[in-house]
This record gives C-alpha cells, structure tokens and sequence, in this order.
C-alpha cells in the first residue's frame, strides 16, 4: 500500500519542480522516463532547503532547517517519510546509493545562508561545493545508474556545470540576494560599487567551468544526454544574456528568458543533438 504513497510523494516534487523552475522542467522531460521522477525528487528536495533559507521571512528559519536536517537523517534511516518530498527523496537516495556526505555537505551550505558571512576564496569554493556540485553529484549518481567507473570519469564535469549554474543563479539573483538578503557570495568584490570589470572577472570565471562541463555532457549516458544538454544551454542562454547588461543593472533587476525563447532554444538544442554536434 505504501506505493500509493510513494507515488504522491513523487508527483508532489514534480509539480514542486515545475512550480519554480520552467528550465529545469523542460530539461527532466527530455531524460529517459525511468529516470525523470528520482530527478523531481531531487530538485524538490533542494528547492524545500532553498525555500527555508530564501524565502520563509517571519519564521525562524533556522529552527525550520534544523527540523529539515534531523528529518532527512531519519527519513534515509527509516525509509519512509510523512512528508512527501522528503519520502521522494528518501526513496532516491535508497535507490541510487547517493552517499550521506553529499547530502550533508548541501545542507551544511544551507546552514551557512542563515549566517552573515563575509565570503574568502575558502568559504566561497565551500559554499559553492555544498550548495551546487554536490547537487550535481546527486544528478550524477542518478544518470549512471550504479556504474561506478563511469561515475567517477563523469564526477569533476558534474562539478563544473553544477558550480557554473550557481555562478549563473549569483549573478542572476544578485539585485535581491544584495539588497534584501543581504549576502554577496563572490569573494573580494565591492558589491556597493559594483564595476564592469569585476563583472567580468566572473563571467570569465564561468565560461570555463560551462567550456569544461559541455566535455563531460558528451559522455553522459544516451539515458541523461539531451537532457542535461538542454538544461545547459538554457543556462548559457541566461548567461549570454547578463553578458549584455551592464554591473549597474543587474544589481537593479533580475535577468529572465522568456519562455517563448526557451521554446526556441529547446528546438535548436534538439536539432544539434540530433546530428552529433553538441
């Protein structure tokens, strides 16, 4: 009977993952369908840690991730969970032998967002691991399937698209994670003076890390290829698009693709992917 549950528990992370991601909803359909639900389950999973740390103003925040933590230690002890994203999630980790330490190491950056911090070059590559490779990792563990060679050759490209996203999401985000939340992750930049050349000192930084990435999609499964392709121009696109705009205006509003053209660059990326030239 507990699979009428478990079920549930899937279909509410994939309505959570359309709910707040249009990109990354397009890009799960375009993965095989025996692997999309353990893909909901994970971008629920971070979304519900994202949420806590993001957007639950007036409560306390820490006490509701400290509930989030001690949940999920026991939802993976017990294999089972009342709460349908954390039973998704749960069930993922199972199935898939994501390790512990993965898990811990996001929510240990989680924790770091409730905190004022003045990001050093040490912090900053400790948040991003937590908050976006780690992620990518999960994914990783995912799309192949128990093979653990091709895991491992896989593991340091997952890295790099993971930490180029987060590197997008910063830029993207930086007018509220600035001036409402009060954070500016990327180390030894004045965020009140905010320069073009600064600007581009990370843009630099990130056209590697997408450069790198785009290697290791081409060695991905035929399962988890275009899909993970997909997500990756969307996110190319979104950083083209940041190129154009100068410092001054991204710190004074946020930077989007409409979802007509993401219909668009679905096409074209689809068309590439179809005749090898990626």
């Amino acid at each position: 009977m507990k699979r009428i549950f478990d079920d549930l528990s899937f279909e509410v992370s994939k309505k959570t993952t359309k709910a707040y991601s249009t990109s990354f909803s397009l890009g799960i359909l375009a993965l095989k369908p025996s692997i999309r639900s353990a893909i909901y389950a994970i971008y629920g999973y971070v979304r519900l840690a994202d949420e806590i740390v993001d957007s639950f103003e007036g409560y306390d925040k820490k006490k509701l991730l400290q509930r989030l933590i001690v949940e999920t230690s026991s939802a993976i002890e017990d294999g089972i969970s009342i709460n349908p994203i954390l039973n998704s999630f749960c069930e993922t980790v199972r199935r898939y032998q994501i390790p512990n330490d993965l898990i811990n190491h996001f929510l240990h950056s989680m924790e770091m967002d409730l905190v004022k911090l003045e990001y050093n070059s040490d912090l900053y590559n400790e948040y991003i691991y937590g908050s976006a490779e780690v992620v990518g990792l999960m994914c990783l563990h995912v799309f192949t399937e128990g093979n653990k060679e091709k895991y491992d050759t896989l593991k340091p490209y997952a890295m790099k698209l993971g930490s180029a996203f987060q590197k997008v999401n910063f830029l993207r985000d930086m007018k509220d994670d600035y001036n409402i939340l009060g954070r500016s992750y990327f180390p030894e930049v004045n965020f009140s003076d905010f320069s073009n050349e600064a600007k581009c000192k990370i843009e630099q930084e990130i056209e590697k890390e997408f450069s790198i990435a785009l290697q290791g999609i081409k060695k991905l499964p035929a399962s988890s290829m275009f899909g993970v392709y997909l997500a990756y121009k969307y996110y190319l696109t979104l950083f083209q698009r940041i190129k154009k705009c100068s410092s001054s205006q991204i710190l004074q509003s946020r930077i989007r693709i409409p979802n007509s053209h993401k219909a668009f660059v679905a096409l074209k990326s689809y068309v590439r992917y179809k005749i090898a030239i990626l």
